[in-house]
C-alpha cells in the first residue's frame, strides 16, 4: 500500500529515521537528533508522553492526569526535522525497510511507513505469569489509562465502604492487596496508607478509613530487591509505620471476584476478602519485541525480549535498532548484560542510538553501549524514601528530598514542574489531595463494575 500523506519521506537525499515508541527512549531518541541531518518521524498509538514513574500519584489522588502527561507534539514543536504520526505499529518488513501501520485517525489501515533506519522503543508491560484473567480484576499501573482505573477503583471502595451496613463486606471494601513489593508497589501501598489515614480521614461520617488494611504481598524474602538489604528493611519499617502488611516469601495463587487467594512460604494459602488489587509484579516486553524478533529470524526468551547486539542493533540487521525493556544485550562475549527495568536505562539507550546514527553520518565508529549507573530511589510516603546512590544509602527525609528533586528534573516541561511543586507543597502542608475525582467514563474495568450488586440498606442517620 501507498504510505499516508502525512508520511511524506522529507527532503530528497536526507535520511529517513523512524522511531517507534514516545516513552522514556524513543524520546530521547528523537531529541538527540535535533541538529542531525536527518528526517524523524516517531509513532506512537498514543499523542502524548507519560511521566511513568509519577503513575501511582495520579493513581492515588495527588496530581491529575495533565500534570504527569505532556503532548508529544508540544515537546517536539520547536524540532522542525520531527513530525508526529498517530497510528499503531502492527508489523515489519526488514527487507523493504518498511513498517506497517494500523488505527490511523483517518481510519485507514495497513498503511506502510518507509525508512533509512529504525528505533523500536515498545516499552513493557506487566507479566501476570500465565493468569491474563486476573488483569480485569487486578490492573496495571503502566498507562495514563490504567491508573485513572485504579484511582476509580480505590476511591470507590471507600465510597462503598460508605453505604456498607454488613461488617464483612465493609472489611473487604477497605482492604487493599497490592501485589509486587519492587519500588512502584511500595510507592503504591504507602500511598494508599496515606489516603486512608490522613487524607480521607475526616471526610466521611459512617466509616473510619484509617481502619483500611493495605497488603503488599512480596514472593521474594524482601520488598525492594534492586536495593541493599539494608534499606530494604528500613523501607519495610517505614511502610509498617505507615500502617500496611508487607507479606514477603509469599505468592499469589487465585484472584477472584471478591477475594485474593494467597501462599505464605510455608505453603498454607489463606483466601483474603479484597475488593481492590492492584498488580505492580513481573515485566514481560512490549508485544512489539516477538513482532520484530519474528520479522528478523530471531527468538525471544522467556520474558518476550528481543536479543540485540552491543550497539543495541538487532542481529542481521544494522539499520534497526531496539531499546529499552523490550530487549537484552548481548555483550561481545556472549553473557547477557544485567539491566534494570527502568527509565534511565531506557534513556541511555535511546541517546546512544541517536549518536550512532549521527556518527554514521559522519563515518565515525562508536563503541558498545554501556549503562552508567546513577543509583536507585524509591519513596515510600510523605517524608519516607530510600536511596542507593553509587554506594551512598539514604534514607529518611534526606532520600525523600533527593526523590523530589530527581523527579522535577526529569519531569517534562516548565509548566509540568511548577503545577507538581505547587500540588506537593500543597500537599506537603495540609495532607490533602486536590485530584480525587471518580470518572466513570474512563478505562475498562472503572469504578462502576465494583459497585455492590446485591440489595443493601443505607446505614441510618
Amino acid at each position: 500500500m501507498q504510505q499516508p500523506e502525512s508520511q511524506s519521506a522529507g527532503e530528497p537525499g536526507r535520511q529517513r529515521v523512524v522511531v517507534i515508541g514516545g516513552g522514556f527512549g524513543g524520546l530521547q531518541a528523537v531529541r538527540k537528533l535535533r541538529r542531525a541531518e536527518v528526517d524523524v518521524t516517531l509513532v506512537d498509538r498514543q499523542n502524548f508522553h507519560l511521566f511513568q514513574p509519577l503513575a501511582y500519584q495520579l493513581a492515588t489522588g495527588a496530581l491529575s492526569a495533565a500534570e504527569i502527561a505532556v503532548p508529544l507534539r508540544w515537546v517536539l514543536k520547536r524540532q522542525p526535522n520531527v513530525r508526529v504520526v498517530l497510528a499503531e505499529v502492527t508489523g515489519f518488513d526488514l527487507e523493504r525497510r518498511q513498517v506497517v501501520l494500523d488505527r490511523l485517525p483517518n481510519g485507514r489501515r495497513g498503511a506502510t511507513l518507509g525508512y533509512d533506519t529504525l528505533v523500536v522503543a515498545g516499552g513493557s508491560q506487566y507479566s501476570y505469569f500465565g493468569h491474563d484473567d486476573w488483569r480485569s480484576r487486578a490492573p496495571e499501573l503502566k498507562s495514563l489509562a490504567g491508573a485513572v482505573d485504579i484511582r476509580n477503583r480505590i476511591l470507590s471502595a471507600f465510597e462503598a465502604a460508605e453505604v456498607e451496613q454488613d461488617d464483612e463486606r465493609r472489611r473487604s471494601w477497605l482492604t487493599f492487596v497490592v501485589v509486587g513489593g519492587g519500588p512502584t508497589g511500595v510507592e503504591m501501598a504507602g500511598q494508599i496508607a496515606e489516603l486512608a489515614r490522613d487524607s480521607l480521614r475526616r471526610d466521611f461520617r459512617s466509616v473510619d478509613t484509617r481502619t483500611a488494611r493495605v497488603l503488599l504481598v512480596e514472593t521474594a524474602d524482601r520488598i525492594l530487591t534492586s536495593f541493599p538489604p539494608s534499606l530494604s528493611q528500613k523501607a519495610e519499617r517505614a511502610l509498617e509505620q505507615l500502617g500496611v502488611t508487607p507479606l514477603v516469601g509469599h505468592t499469589v495463587v487465585d484472584v477472584d471476584p471478591a477475594s485474593v487467594k494467597i501462599r505464605s512460604g510455608s505453603g498454607e494459602i489463606e483466601d483474603i476478602a479484597a475488593d481492590t488489587v492492584i498488580w505492580a509484579a513481573g515485566v514481560a516486553a512490549s508485544p512489539l519485541a516477538a513482532t520484530l524478533a519474528a520479522a528478523a529470524g530471531a527468538q525471544v526468551d522467556r520474558a518476550g525480549r528481543l536479543p540485540v547486539t552491543p550497539d543495541l542493533t538487532v542481529p542481521g540487521h544494522p539499520e534497526v535498532f531496539a531499546i529499552g525493556d523490550m530487549v537484552q544485550v548481548v555483550q561481545s562475549d556472549g553473557t547477557i548484560a544485567l539491566l534494570p527495568g527502568l527509565a534511565p536505562v531506557a534513556m541511555q539507550e535511546g541517546r546512544y542510538a541517536a549518536r550512532v546514527i549521527r556518527n554514521r553520518l559522519r563515518g565515525r565508529a562508536t563503541r558498545p553501549f554501556k549503562y552508567v549507573d546513577k543509583g536507585n530511589l524509591a519513596t515510600i510516603g510523605r517524608s519516607k524514601a530510600v536511596a542507593d546512590i553509587k554506594g551512598i544509602h539514604i534514607s529518611g527525609f534526606a532520600a525523600w528530598l533527593t526523590w523530589l528533586l530527581v523527579h522535577l528534573f526529569y519531569l517534562i516541561g516548565f509548566q509540568n514542574r511548577l503545577l507538581v511543586v505547587t500540588r506537593w507543597t500543597f500537599s506537603f502542608f495540609t495532607r490533602g489531595r486536590g485530584a480525587r475525582l471518580i470518572n466513570e467514563s474512563g478505562a475498562n474495568g472503572t469504578a462502576e463494575t465494583h459497585r455492590p450488586t446485591r440489595e443493601s440498606r443505607l446505614p441510618s442517620d
